[in-house]
């Protein structure tokens, strides 16, 4: 087989055995393409850009990626049926984390992000809660006796079958909350307090008359 590269001034050919062009041929005709053919020049340096545009990109994707993807992961830690009791998480950010069934009696939540969280049967017997924000927690169940929830916002948070015998609650916010008529009854026999972040009574809160 005979292949010719012809131009406007010149010929070229090259001869390879047999009837088709065998597959190492392409070492000796892509040096000839380049050499008379500008637009197929252009094309490689295309395809080359673009090879490169796009694993740029994916590097980019990859970095920009990692912190929120390690982020989410770190937030979606499940603590069900977990003994968290004396543990120090003041301050942490567990917005929609399981604390299902857990038992976290004495353990120390101050200020912590708690919203969206699971929290069905969990024991926070004696906890510290103060400031910490347990909006639209899904807490049903849950043991609160003797905590500190001084400040603590529960808006919208389902709290059906809890309890909080002794519980600290000045300036407790309980806002849309689903609290027992009992619960809410006890409650509203000491209830005070403004809560410093929603400026909402703990007693409106809690439909205290």
């Amino acid at each position: 087989m005979t292949i010719a590269f012809c131009t406007k001034s010149s010929c070229q050919t090259v001869a390879f055995p047999g009837t088709k062009l065998p597959f190492w041929a392409w070492a000796d005709l892509f040096p000839l393409l380049l050499k008379n053919y500008p637009m197929v020049r252009f094309e490689v340096w295309l395809t080359r850009f673009c090879q490169w545009a796009l694993a740029l990109a994916f590097t980019l994707v990859v970095l920009m990626g990692y912190p929120a993807s390690s982020l989410a992961q770190e937030n979606t830690v499940d603590y069900t049926l977990t003994d968290l009791s004396y543990r120090d998480f003041s301050g942490q950010y567990l917005a929609g984390t399981s604390f299902a069934a857990a038992e976290m009696r004495e353990a120390n939540f101050q200020g912590a992000d708690l919203s969206q969280t699971i929290l069905t049967k969990a024991s926070f017997l004696r906890a510290n809660l103060a400031a910490a924000d347990l909006s639209q927690t899904f807490a049903d169940r849950v043991t609160f006796d003797g905590a500190d929830l001084t400040d603590t916002i529960f808006t919208d948070a389902i709290l059906s079958s809890s309890t909080f015998t002794d519980a600290k609650i000045s300036g407790a916010d309980f806002s849309g909350a689903i609290v027992d008529r009992y619960q809410m009854a006890q409650m509203c026999q000491y209830a005070d307090g403004v809560n410093p972040k929603t400026g909402i009574a703990t007693r409106d809160s809690l439909g205290c008359r």
